[in-house]
């Protein structure tokens, strides 16, 4: 499953071949999952690791996932590694849970869309605005960033209230539907 790339893993999902099937066929519906897969570098958060809850859901559901494992004692060099990942594989989108939000927000990333959730910008990093089409997940009742962060983020880039998604029940936005949020916002 794991694809060596580097000191990266890229992962997706694996195809399941029918033997009865002439050789190179595939169903149009897993032919279509697996041509569009589109590239997203995932930023996990401090004291969290890659292949976590939410990109084992994302790759489920057929998404290609660049997963650098950052340095939780070190911000920039966590953010040179993810720059890193980011100028080796271009991805369609950065995601970030919450210091990876923060990093994602400090990182040179082009035309890339950026989908934050719970992003701890004010703890790390200089970034204090984010670019047009971002999107921003948070629980109202998170624990660990305020919920208040994200909208003065959403003020301080000029973004929609729509830009933000409020859903989940706390910090680590884990729960089916915050991972079904996660996933529509990424595809959308």
């Amino acid at each position: 499953m794991a694809v060596p790339a580097g000191p990266f893993q890229v992962l997706s999902r694996r195809r399941r071949w029918n033997r009865t099937r002439p050789r190179g066929y595939h169903p149009p519906r897993i032919r279509n999952t697996f041509e569009n897969a589109m590239k997203i570098l995932y930023l996990h958060g401090w004291h969290s690791v890659p292949f976590g809850v939410k990109p084992a859901y994302l790759i489920e559901h057929g998404l290609e996932l660049i997963q650098p494992a950052l340095p939780d004692d070190d911000f920039d060099a966590a953010v040179r590694l993810a720059q890193e990942a980011f100028d080796t594989q271009p991805p369609a989108i950065v995601a970030g849970s919450s210091r990876g939000g923060a990093i994602a927000m400090n990182l040179r990333s082009g035309d890339a869309r950026l989908v934050l959730l719970c992003p701890a910008w004010k703890r790390w990093g200089t970034a204090r605005t984010v670019k047009p089409g971002t999107r921003i997940l948070h629980a109202r009742e998170d624990d660990v960033v305020p919920f208040a962060d994200s909208l003065e983020l959403l003020e301080n880039s000029g973004l929609p209230e729509s830009s933000l998604i409020t859903v989940g029940h706390e910090h680590r936005l884990a729960d089916p539907e915050s991972l079904q949020a996660l996933l529509s916002a990424l595809q959308g």
